[in-house]
């Protein structure tokens, strides 16, 4: 097969390099922030999130939280069930990142442990709330977002919640904007 020579491509002209002239500005590097919901709107889905189904689900996982301190070994889970009670109260504004600073290994031990132990019945919590949310048009992207809790409540080992607008750490992965 033969195939045509290349095109020359025409000389690029270069640019005169020129000094500034006043003073210069320092560039900025940009930090990547968390996205989300901010503002007026993100406060009315609170409040509508809690009185719907926020308060129930925040007392699920508080009372998970203290069956599981009861016992030294099961004390880190009930940490983690506490801070998640904090997040199912007061989701909107806030996001789920994937810690860079984990360690895989006991993320998922603490997640084997997590799922048997309290994940897999408030995954199921949220699916029931989320299916009541959605029997109503205004309660759809509530119950949308008690979806995407069930997935956080089956595994949360490895991930840390932050506001909407926070710097970012390098390297991280996004897991869970409400």
């Amino acid at each position: 097969m033969n195939l045509p020579p290349p095109t020359p491509q025409p000389p690029r002209q270069q640019r005169p390099q020129t000094e500034p002239i006043g003073p210069t500005t320092p560039t900025v590097t940009s930090v990547p922030v968390a996205s989300g919901s901010t503002g007026p709107l993100k406060v009315i889905g609170n409040i509508l999130w809690l009185l719907l189904a926020g308060l129930w689900m925040a007392i699920a996982y508080v009372v998970a939280g203290i069956i599981m301190c009861i016992t030294i070994i099961g004390i880190p889970f009930g940490i983690q069930s506490f801070k998640l009670a904090g997040y199912a109260l007061w989701p909107f504004g806030r996001m789920v990142l994937q810690r860079v600073d984990r360690d895989p290994a006991l993320s998922c031990l603490g997640n084997g442990l997590w799922f048997v132990l309290a994940g897999l019945w408030l995954a199921i919590g949220h699916l029931i709330t989320g299916l009541l949310l959605c029997i109503t048009i205004i309660g759809i992207p509530f119950g949308i977002a008690s979806f995407k809790l069930a997935g956080l409540a089956l595994a949360p080992f490895g991930k840390t919640v932050v506001k909407a607008g926070a710097p970012l750490p390098p390297d991280t992965t996004v897991y869970l904007i409400v």
